[in-house]
């Protein structure tokens, strides 16, 4: 299973990851739990310099952007 985290203060376009993320995870059939990290400090911790940022499994693979599908699903696979 996945530990994805969605890096940010809760805003819309932190939404709106949470919703892609979900979205590819289901559509590629990968099992995975999700975590919003809302915490300065620990955003800090992962270097992010600008949200929303995506973390899986611990590894920092995308900030200030929302990715596509096709990266997401990528991300998830490997």
């Amino acid at each position: 299973m996945k530990t994805v985290k969605i890096l940010g203060s809760g805003c819309s376009d932190c939404r709106k990851l949470e919703a892609a993320v979900r979205e590819a995870a289901t559509a590629a059939g990968i099992a995975a739990s999700f975590l919003k990290v809302t915490d300065m400090d620990a955003i800090l911790s992962y270097g992010l310099l600008s949200t929303p940022g995506l973390v899986i499994d611990d590894k920092l693979v995308c900030s200030g952007r929302i990715p596509t599908q096709s990266e997401l699903r990528r991300w998830l696979s490997a």
